[in-house]
């Protein structure tokens, strides 16, 4: 047996005292949708809802194990490494301090909290990860404490690796695809290499949120490079800079097989199966379900595996989710209307509505022209066809008319 796959062997068993393998389970659903055989990998359904757990887990126990003195850990992290390393520390029996932006959601600061216990001490510093990142490496320095990377540690990546170790023993065979997230590539890096020195015939593909693709640029670059500008919509995943442990071990991946999922798609993506399935995924954690889309092709009569990475989904968001899946299904416009003002006006632009249209948002940004005022007018509908009779009812009417909908510069200041 390969020595790397028989260590992923120990550490996959020496987690059984902290949690069960994950769920590994066929999704009718999708199935029928791609022609596919379709499953679902539920890291969602971790303790800490994410596979983080794994690598913050493997690295602390490797790291007691050659230093038994060491008895202070530090990360930094905004969501799901914190809860895992908080999850770890209080296992292991010893003390972590994670620091976290000052903006991070209390929901996320109260889980971590609840996972750690008295074992940590959470710090809030800086508006942004930067800055948080940088207090936390520099409280490391003072206090001689043990930095735990989110992804950048080849011990991280042993951990993440076990995801591979379960699927195969839960599934009795090799999959023909496997289809991953990826983020900072800790994930990827260590399922890849697991299946590599395994020698399994699994194609593996991988998916990026299209603002944060750090894996792409890096393969187009030949080393891991900081992006100018990250989405940070899928924020367990909009990472700027691959890292440099899991590049060494990606570097050679072919650049085709490196998804960007749009991230209005993925809105898309998490309401279908939360109204479908009943599962709730994070953005992150709903990357590989909706890479099939760009796969079906491809995967089709296949046997496939997603790995759903993660299920910390603050419900606040849902009202977010769904207005950008409703625009990236056409269902939902907004535009600028130059309204007359004069007696009727509004009254002739509402009679042009079709039965299915539905004002959702009316605001007038001007009202002190003579002539004209400007209006932000949202419309909802139920077929996407809807706009385009819409647009030609106001063009036959002499409406003008601007529609801002993907004008993400207009539309940030405005809608």
């Amino acid at each position: 047996m390969d020595d790397f796959t028989g260590r992923i062997g120990q550490v996959t068993a020496a987690m059984r005292d902290l949690f069960p393998p994950t769920p590994l389970l066929r999704n009718d659903h999708l199935s029928a949708k791609f022609g596919a055989d379709v499953w679902l990998k539920r890291e969602d359904l971790s303790p800490v809802r994410s596979y983080k757990i794994r690598g913050a887990f493997n690295a602390m126990s490797n790291t007691l194990a050659s230093h038994p003195e060491q008895r202070l850990f530090v990360c930094a992290s905004a969501g799901n490494h914190a809860q895992g390393v908080a999850f770890v520390c209080r296992h292991f029996g010893v003390q972590g301090v994670i620091f976290m932006p000052v903006t991070t959601p209390a929901q996320k600061i109260d889980k971590t909290r609840i996972f750690g216990g008295d074992a940590i001490e959470i710090r809030l510093v800086g508006d942004y990860f930067d800055d948080t990142l940088a207090a936390a490496q520099s409280y490391c320095a003072e206090k001689g404490a043990h930095f735990l990377s989110p992804f950048d540690d080849t011990d991280v990546i042993e951990g993440q690796a076990s995801v591979a170790a379960e699927i195969g023993e839960q599934m009795g065979k090799d999959p023909d695809y496997i289809i991953l997230p990826v983020g900072g590539g800790g994930l990827s890096a260590g399922i890849r290499k697991y299946l590599l020195a395994r020698g399994a015939p699994t194609a593996l593909r991988y998916v990026e949120p299209a603002g944060g693709a750090s894996l792409a640029a890096a393969l187009l670059a030949g080393r891991p490079v900081a992006l100018d500008r990250v989405d940070n919509f899928v924020d367990g995943a909009a990472v700027a800079k691959v890292g440099e442990a899991p590049f060494a071990v990606l570097a050679d991946v072919a650049p085709q097989h490196v998804l960007a999922a749009p991230e209005d798609r993925i809105c898309t993506t998490i309401l279908d199966m939360l109204n479908v399935e009943g599962i709730v995924l994070e953005p992150a954690g709903a990357l590989s379900v909706d890479a099939l889309t760009d796969l079906a092709d491809e995967i089709a009569g296949k046997t496939v595996v997603c790995v759903t990475s993660g299920g910390n989904f603050d419900f606040e968001r849902l009202p977010e989710v769904k207005e950008r899946a409703q625009r990236y299904l056409g269902l939902k416009k907004y535009f600028i209307l130059r309204l007359p003002q004069r007696p009727g006006a509004l009254r002739d632009f509402l009679s042009l509505l079709g039965p299915e249209d539905d004002i959702a948002r009316f605001e007038y940004l001007k009202k002190s022209a003579r002539n004209f005022g400007s209006v932000l007018i949202g419309i909802e509908t139920q077929q996407a066809r809807n706009f385009a009779e819409l647009f030609s009812r106001l063009d036959k009417a002499g409406f003008a008319y601007r529609d801002i909908t993907n004008d993400e510069t207009v539309a940030e200041y405005v809608i």
